[in-house]
């Protein structure tokens, strides 16, 4: 990757045995910084965290960065792609590629359908932004005061065309905002649907940018809950099951 878009890292902490590594794809107009909160989170539970640049300024460059990580033996496995907005669908298109190094898929807000990009000719205002990406204060604050974060970038194209879905044999997470205006939950169902396998956890009050808003511990612990199940089985086997104590 060029030096314009450097790899943001964030580890386990020190005397703790690493449990995984995740590799993540931004989204439109994103950096990796802007996962920070995420990063820290997980990185806490004993996951490597690297957050990659914007796919939608250099997608080559993105797509080889990420491509190279999973197949780094020096990071922990399992390796586990993660993508949001449209680095959700770089990501999905890593997938059906059964590219090299990759164990499962986390995919945040996948773009779909004709809202995943801005209907008008102009981008619209900065607010109107903020409000369509997220409802968390903290986050909004983060964005306003980011002067490398690309303002007006949901209005590009998301991506060429949804990817194949149903070309992925690998464990699959989406976590979806309920209140998404950008990519509507209804639209991510039908998407999903041709993924039967897929765990698709919808998020009240979140709208697109999954991992960062409102509800964001609920993001991160739905992940590691994730993560958690796939070291010990691809299949996914439940670890904590509620009883019926009736």
């Amino acid at each position: 990757m060029s030096s314009s878009q450097p790899v943001h890292s964030w580890d386990e902490p020190e005397g703790i045995a690493p449990r995984g590594t995740l590799v993540l794809l931004p989204g439109r107009g994103e950096h990796g910084g802007v996962y920070e909160r995420f990063g820290r989170r997980v990185a806490a539970d004993g996951y490597r965290v690297r957050a990659l640049g914007d796919a939608s300024l250099d997608p080559a460059a993105v797509i080889d960065a990420a491509a190279k990580l999973l197949r780094d033996e020096t990071l922990p496995g399992p390796r586990v792609l993660v993508g949001s907005d449209s680095g959700a669908s770089y990501a999905a298109t890593l997938a059906a590629r059964d590219t090299p190094g990759l164990d499962a898929l986390i995919l945040a807000g996948l773009p779909t359908g004709s809202h995943s990009a801005g209907t008008g000719t102009a981008a619209p205002g900065w607010e109107s932004e903020l409000e369509q990406r997220t409802a968390c204060p903290t986050h909004r604050g983060r964005l306003s005061d980011d002067t490398a974060f690309r303002r007006g970038a949901l209005e590009e194209p998301a991506a060429r065309e949804l990817p194949a879905l149903d070309r992925i044999c690998l464990p699959v997470l989406a976590l979806h905002g309920a209140d998404d205006g950008i990519s509507p939950l209804d639209e991510a169902r039908r998407a999903y649907s041709a993924l039967p396998g897929a765990e698709l956890v919808s998020l009240a009050g979140t709208r697109h940018d999954v991992l960062n808003d409102v509800t964001h511990r609920t993001a991160a612990a739905t992940v590691v809950l994730f993560l958690e199940r796939l070291r010990l089985s691809p299949g996914l086997a439940p670890i904590a099951v509620a009883e019926d104590i009736a």
